[in-house]
């Protein structure tokens, strides 16, 4: 059974979310931060990419630039610009991008429940990005970045969040990106405990997005109860900013691949090899239909691609899955990448950036080849979860994203 808390949250003025709302730190460049930032002051990158305000020569995970993020963050609540509620809430954060709907509780989620695996991963981490998110979370003293969880879908739940739906939000906005965000506070006394009790009978959640800032809140956790004498386990940093949605509303896309050369060989001798464990057709739609297709840009020309059942293990939640044959059969074998998280000949683009995108790449290469996959489905990543497996690297792209800076966390 999972444990899940409400917390004094801090969050912007109604009157100023729009502006200091912002895009999650790990889907956009420094430079790209820099120029938001240049157009709007208020903007959340400034605690969340704190290096916007530091030379750009000034290495990112420089004590320099944890330091900014805490005074940028401490300005922005002096300043009044950012509000503490008095009462420990849960919230409520619905997210609209074109007919897609999805809502989720705002809550902490127990760092000890993460750490007994009743919070399943599906992801390896890199210990470089969990030593930067933690020493961000440590320098600010609270989490600034949700991390996305699901579950198992739940008619309770669903009733009790929709009633509270029916409340006028605190924050109703759409983003520069045509997203829109609303945001209710639950602050009545019942409605927290029917919250709690319903969680608390939820087995499992599950990490859709956010295993860096996962990770980072356990080594947090660890750090501060050992210099904490008094520890008793219900102190804040036990906790982490969490926004939980139910399973049957995710939404997943494709996380398309583009590699930079052939590998030395020619176009002819890439579609011979591939001839060998897939169909190949020409095709004028560079967006697979259905699991076990896959479209290839090369040679500024579309093929489909569909896997022969010599190469398809569909007993497997790992190796059924279409990343992992592209990864084995394709990437590694016939193109030489053979740790994709690390070799710099490849790139992983999110499907919301669409075909064009992935033509254009290859296109500035002359030699490249793009790859684009049908997304993942939200029960193969559970499945994989649930055994104890992980997923091949750059497997998922979850839209919308939830944005940063609608409400923080704090520790103390």
């Amino acid at each position: 059974m999972v444990n899940v808390v409400p917390f004094k949250g801090v969050r912007p003025k109604a009157d100023l979310v729009a502006k200091v709302s912002s895009v999650p730190y790990d889907v956009i460049s420094s430079e790209e931060a820099r120029d938001i930032v240049a157009q709007n002051p208020h903007s959340f990158l400034k605690v969340i990419k704190p290096e916007v305000d530091l030379d750009p020569q000034v290495d990112i995970y420089d004590d320099s630039v944890y330091e900014t993020g805490k005074k940028n963050l401490r300005n922005l609540v002096s300043e009044g610009n950012m509000i503490k509620d008095d009462s420990a809430c849960f919230y409520v954060y619905r997210q609209q991008m074109g007919e897609h709907i999805q809502t989720g509780l705002v809550a902490g989620a127990s760092v000890q429940d993460y750490v007994d695996d009743k919070i399943k991963k599906h992801e390896f981490t890199r210990e470089e990005k969990e030593i930067d998110r933690t020493r961000h979370i440590d320098s600010l003293n609270c989490n600034t970045g949700p991390v996305f969880l699901t579950y198992h879908h739940n008619e309770a739940i669903d009733t009790l969040i929709g009633e509270v739906c029916k409340e006028s939000p605190v924050y109703d906005f759409t983003a520069d990106d045509g997203i829109k965000h609303t945001f209710w506070i639950v602050d009545d006394a019942a409605k927290i405990n029917k919250l709690t009790t319903l969680f608390s009978q939820i087995d499992k959640l599950y990490v859709a997005d956010g295993h860096h800032r996962s990770a980072a809140a356990t080594r947090v956790r660890e750090k501060r109860q050992q210099a904490n004498p008094l520890h008793f386990g219900g102190e804040p940093y036990n906790f982490f900013l969490t926004v939980i949605f139910p399973d049957n509303q995710m939404q997943i896309l494709s996380y398309n691949r583009v590699v930079k050369d052939l590998n030395g060989l020619s176009g002819e001798e890439l579609l011979e090899k591939l001839g060998e464990i897939f169909t190949i057709s020409p095709t004028d739609n560079p967006v697979p239909q259905q699991k076990h297709q896959f479209c290839m840009y090369v040679q500024q020309k579309w093929y489909l691609l569909e896997c022969k059942d010599s190469i398809v293990e569909e007993n497997d939640p790992v190796k059924s899955l279409d990343v992992y044959i592209l990864q084995e059969y394709v990437l590694s074998p016939m193109l030489g990448i053979g740790n994709p998280r690390k070799d710099k000949r490849i790139d992983f683009v999110g499907g919301i950036r669409g075909a064009k995108a992935l033509e254009e790449r290859v296109s500035k290469n002359n030699d490249g080849v793009a790859f684009t996959l049908y997304p993942v489905d939200i029960l193969s990543l559970i499945n994989i979860a649930d055994a104890g497996e992980v997923m091949p690297p750059k497997s998922t792209w979850f839209e919308p994203k939830l944005r940063s800076g609608i409400i923080l966390h704090p520790l103390s």
